[in-house]
């Protein structure tokens, strides 16, 4: 499923048409290996920078309160078994992805792909779908970090914590892409070493090294492993998509990629198997340190809450754990909202640089920053203010409705954008052998991608109808995926597209040409592997 030598690449355009009210030939060029692309983002991100950029976006420091809001709504093994089938979504969507961005590293990714081969009006809307899921994502880390600081100290009020970090991640924002790049890892890694702390530390609370108390599996017998029934489950569910979503942020890298052909299969590779690790992981261990009943773990009603790990070493006799939770906490907040950030402003450069949104958008820097693109993006961040007029739990819980909708449908058309990719390769007398990444399970795990989650969206607001019907939990619920359709059908009416036809759909433009490989250095293709430390490093941190 790998690439075994350097591709050249196509940049002329398609003799057939695109089916598109906004050219697609503008943003493809962005395959070239010029430093800058047509947009005027810089090609400056390495194999390191995508991989811990996705993987600092993904794993914000909500896991650790989310890890306890999983194991209270369905109990320990229950929420186990939701990341574990929600990762193994994830796993396929991965595949589809990794097999569509490296055929075709365009600016936008499997959201113009789907444009091409599906429908113009799809990319319209699932561009403004995914957008919507990372500004979501903005507006609840920020609530969480303000939920934070409320546990750790009043010195100040929610509001003014939320503007002294919302200043500092503007600017931070604003650097170029290398530097912001750089950051990344450095922050990530530290996020990396935190959780591998946090795993050491749940294995010495329950084995008694610390507390001096033997736990083993007992919570998972008293109280219990599972609780809730089916709804427990269906909450489960939503919280491990929204915790896996952006896994797939990944490919929209590719137009700020400087090797986009070899470094998106690995960093595609080593992002899944480290979220997938630190996720389940996370809500394993949080499972066997805390009974799913304890009072201090978070629920949508909760004014403040404390992350399974403070809970449990609280219990095990230190009073002050909470503040050292609560650092690992802030300083994980300062990775989680700059990827977010970065992925919102790059979902709206595209759009914008497409026609689907206001060419301001697209406007950079001679640096290569989408400086407008970035600002707006981080304004959607006020929606955590929000919790001065309610619970900070409430508001939690909407933020995750909302999001796990978004993460559902974009998804579900990733791997319906697939099949159809993969049907007018066939049609076009193309074989599979000419793939330069092909996704495991082909088409059996893509057909999984759209049927679980097409699923799992019309069960995402199952909660508005338990114990009586909430209009406010079936609005939040199904809002994000009426609008969808709404924005679907106005751009398909307004637009006048068509549903592409496959035998046409344009299989040229921005596609990387595996005919004409070159020798490489057998040394960069086959490297010693060395002790199991050294193996470790390079899963960590990939050469270049």
């Amino acid at each position: 499923m790998g690439i075994s030598s350097t591709p050249q690449i196509e940049v002329q355009t398609a003799s057939t048409p695109t089916h598109d009210d906004a050219p697609l030939e503008r943003a493809q060029a962005q395959a070239s290996s010029n430093s800058t692309t047509d947009s005027g983002l810089h090609r400056s991100l390495k194999n390191r920078h995508l991989s811990m950029i996705a993987f600092g976006g993904v794993i914000g420091a909500s896991v650790w309160n989310g890890a306890g809001a999983a194991i209270s709504s369905s109990g320990p093994a229950g929420a186990l078994i939701c990341f574990l089938i929600i990762g193994v979504d994830v796993f396929f969507v991965m595949q589809s992805v990794g097999e569509m961005s490296t055929l075709f590293p365009i600016q936008g990714a499997f959201i113009e792909l789907a444009g091409r081969f599906i429908d113009p009006a799809l990319a319209f809307s699932l561009g403004i779908n995914y957008f919507y899921l990372w500004i979501s994502s903005i507006a609840h880390d920020y609530n969480n970090l303000a939920r934070t600081m409320d546990l750790w100290t009043d010195a100040l009020p929610s509001y003014a914590w939320f503007l002294l970090f919302w200043v500092g991640f503007q600017c931070t924002s604003l650097l170029d892409v290398v530097v912001y790049g750089d950051m990344e890892v450095f922050l990530a890694s530290w996020k990396l070493i935190c959780i591998a702390g946090g795993f050491l530390v749940a294995i010495l609370l329950n084995t008694g090294a610390i507390g001096g108390e033997y736990i083993g599996f007992h919570y998972w017998s008293n109280p219990g492993a599972f609780v809730n029934g089916i709804g427990g489950f269906g909450k489960s569910f939503v919280l491990a998509a929204v915790y896996f979503s952006g896994t797939e942020m990944v490919a929209l890298a590719a137009a700020e990629s400087r090797n986009p052909e070899k470094d998106l299969p690995k960093a595609i590779r080593h992002t899944f198997w480290r979220i997938l690790i630190t996720l389940c992981g996370l809500v394993f261990f949080a499972g066997i340190i805390v009974p799913f009943n304890d009072d201090n773990l978070l629920t949508a009603t909760s004014k403040s809450a404390q992350s399974p790990w403070a809970v449990a070493l609280v219990r095990a006799g230190w009073d002050s754990a909470e503040n050292l939770v609560n650092v690992v906490m802030v300083t994980a907040h300062l990775s989680s909202i700059n990827s977010a950030i970065y992925v919102a402003s790059r979902i709206l450069v595209a759009l914008a640089s497409n026609g689907r949104a206001p060419k301001f958008f697209a406007r950079t820097t001679t640096r290569g920053v989408p400086v407008n693109a970035i600002v707006f993006s981080n304004l959607f961040g006020f929606v955590a203010l929000l919790n001065i007029a309610t619970s900070p739990g409430l508001v939690y819980k909407y933020l995750i409705n909302i999001s796990d909708g978004a993460a559902y449908i974009a998804w579900a058309f990733i791997g319906i954008t697939h099949l159809r990719l993969r049907k007018a390769w066939a049609l076009q007398g193309r074989s599979p052998d000419e793939l330069p990444f092909r996704a495991f399970l082909y088409p059996y795990g893509a057909w999984f991608v759209v049927i679980l989650n097409l699923f799992l969206v019309i069960i995402s607001g199952y909660e508005a109808f338990v114990g009586g019907f909430t209009a406010g939990d079936f609005v939040v619920s199904y809002l994000v995926i009426l609008i969808f359709a709404l924005l679907y059908v106005g751009w398909k009416y307004a637009k006048g597209t068509k549903v592409v036809s496959l035998a046409e759909a344009d299989l040229v433009t921005g596609r990387l040409d595996y005919s004409t490989r070159l020798k490489e250095d057998d040394s960069s293709q086959t490297r010693p592997k060395g002790p199991w430390y050294v193996t470790v490093k390079r899963f960590i941190y990939p050469k270049h």
